[in-house]
């Protein structure tokens, strides 16, 4: 053979190694992503529209911290502001220096009415649960469009209706009603935006959702500050919502659900509009998207939601990353609150803690890049443990306090979107589905318990941070028996995930 003929062979060879591998990668690409890329134009457009909408699901969580802010009192024939409870008292007065009115002067939260304080957030905590678990089913069954329509609907009518509460049972449960809702917009729009967007960009833009949560609890003292009654702070952060009405003209709904549903010609106008945004070619769509809807069209049956406790090795990785959710919504709310509680100028504590989130949630980006999903959440869970820790020894001073608790809050921040991907790689594809929504129940249940917590301090002002400080590291401690998942296959089967 001639060294003309050898270097064409070893051409001929190179080309068809290339052709090959591109075939094999090509396999692994998404339909959908092959239609219309994995991020461009339209996704992003549709990004940018449905994380506003975590604007306000930040404003109405974290507003229990100017619907109820620490407030001095005591009984009307005194001068001085006491904080002191009596027995033969009927009427007490309030401090107003700092605020107007706020529930607990409109409804006399004190003394042995405190708890009822503590109460309406956790009610509130249960109902973004409930919001979860319902808005999840029936985004399941009729769309992701179509429920998040309704709960932003929803979540409007009872906000603005809260504000006009005449006693703490309408607040309270008018509030039950804006969580519900709440939580319905936070689960459909993830599930909305997650489905549009290609593998490649999926973990980074899951990371990046969580950052209008920050910029809302950022921006929320500012309504406290210029709105220091409560009905108008309440008024104030419902009333934006008006203009996610407009979402019935501006979302489009999920093409990969549209799919699963047969509505085939549906979908497919949808992915040559996003083509077209994306400026990709529009007419091999349908053959392309073909593959797709014989897979939908034959998913496998999901696996029990008792598989995630089957054997000991499942059994223990589901109780120590469910385990984390809880340290997370625990963690995250209890020390804003805390945060809130800390003397000083109300204002800038809560500003100021909420601004080291935005960059807490742009590190996590990174560590997880680099040092994993293991490492990063035992990591941000110690920052968390060892700095609430430190309150409990150092000098009490507001500077002090401030500075430990918004570190701690840092740390959550990491962990909080740390545990949305350590979750959605560590569960199985066959119980994915009920590992993620078990998590979240019980990240849930620790933000409800999380309020209680917080303002133990009024009584011993050493529990809060240490039960804030002992949590996350008990969760950094159950992080050993975790695989990290960086890089790896997502597992499909219950082996696979035992692996």
């Amino acid at each position: 053979m001639s060294n003309k003929e050898e270097k064409l062979s070893v051409v001929e060879k190179l080309v068809l190694e290339n052709e090959t591998k591109d075939a094999e990668s090509q396999k692994d690409v998404d339909p959908m992503t092959k239609a219309i890329g994995a991020i461009g134009k339209w996704q992003l457009w549709i990004c940018f529209v449905v994380f506003l909408v975590k604007f306000p699901v930040a404003w109405h969580q974290m507003s229990i911290i100017f619907l109820a802010p620490p407030m001095g009192y005591t009984c009307s024939n005194n001068d001085t502001f006491d904080n002191q409870c009596f027995t033969n008292c009927t009427k007490y007065k309030y401090d107003h220096s700092v605020f107007g009115d706020t529930i607990i002067s409109q409804w006399d939260l004190i003394c042995d009415r405190a708890w009822l304080k503590n109460l309406t957030q956790t009610i509130f905590m249960l109902g973004i649960l409930v919001g979860n678990m319902v808005f999840g089913h029936l985004s399941d069954r009729f769309g992701r469009r179509n429920p998040f329509l309704a709960a932003v609907f929803l979540q409007l009518l009872a906000g603005v209706t809260t504000a006009y509460s005449v006693n703490w049972y309408m607040f309270t449960s008018l509030r039950f009603l804006l969580a519900v809702a709440t939580g319905g917009t936070m689960v459909t729009s993830f599930v909305l935006t997650m489905e549009l967007i290609g593998t490649k960009y999926r973990d980074m833009i899951g990371i990046i959702y969580q950052i209008p949560f920050n910029l809302g609890h950022l921006t929320l003292p500012l309504f406290g500050y210029f709105l220091r009654n409560w009905n108008t702070f309440q008024l104030a952060i419902s009333l934006p919502s008006i203009l996610f009405l407009s979402y019935y003209f501006l979302l489009p709904e999920s093409p990969r659900w549209l799919m699963t549903a047969g509505r085939v010609d549906d979908a497919l106008k949808i992915l040559k509009t996003a083509a077209k945004r994306n400026g990709r070619p529009t007419e091999n769509i349908e053959s392309s998207i073909q593959k797709m809807v014989v897979e939908v069209s034959s998913v496998q049956e999901r696996a029990s939601f008792l598989a995630l406790f089957r054997t000991p090795r499942l059994r223990a990785r589901t109780i120590a990353i469910c385990f984390n959710w809880f340290v997370c919504g625990f963690c995250f709310f209890g020390v804003s609150q805390y945060i809130g509680h800390v003397s000083g100028n109300i204002f800038s504590n809560v500003a100021i803690s909420a601004a080291i989130l935005v960059p807490g949630t742009i590190i996590s980006i990174y560590a997880n890049k680099v040092l994993g999903r293991k490492i990063t959440l035992m990591s941000s869970n110690c920052v968390t443990g060892l700095s609430c820790l430190l309150i409990t020894v150092v000098p009490t001073s507001t500077a002090s306090h401030l500075t430990l608790g918004c570190v701690g809050l840092w740390g959550m921040s990491i962990s909080f979107a740390t545990v949305y991907l350590y979750a959605g790689e560590l569960f199985p594809t066959v119980v994915r589905n009920s590992g993620v929504g078990l998590s979240s129940t019980v990240a849930r249940v620790g933000s409800m318990v999380a309020p209680f917590v917080a303002t133990l301090a009024h009584t011993s002002a050493w529990l809060p941070p240490l039960a804030f400080g002992i949590v996350p590291l008990i969760g950094a401690c159950l992080c050993i028996i975790l695989p990290d998942t960086r890089g790896k296959k997502l597992p499909d089967t219950l082996e696979e995930g035992e692996a």
